[in-house]
């Protein structure tokens, strides 16, 4: 194999989107508890999960930079 790199573009994005894909399924089970035991706070953990989630999926965007990265430089 002379061109390693879609490999290697491939392990990144798919490496890189495990974590944030786990993590987000935790949060949003964990906030579904949380509405479950107390939905008066539902504003308040909407609010906090929808910013979770932001962060935890901007993690995922940087392994789909640093794949197309790999594969075009």
């Amino acid at each position: 194999m002379e061109d390693w790199a879609p490999i290697g573009a491939g392990l990144a994005i798919g490496a890189g989107a495990l974590g944030p894909g786990l993590g987000i399924g935790m949060l949003a089970g964990k906030a579904m508890e949380a509405l479950g035991r107390n939905p008066d706070a539902a504003d308040a953990i909407r609010q906090n999960m929808i910013l979770a989630i932001a962060f935890t999926e901007a993690i995922a965007i940087y392994a789909l930079v640093v794949a197309i990265i790999t594969l075009f430089v």
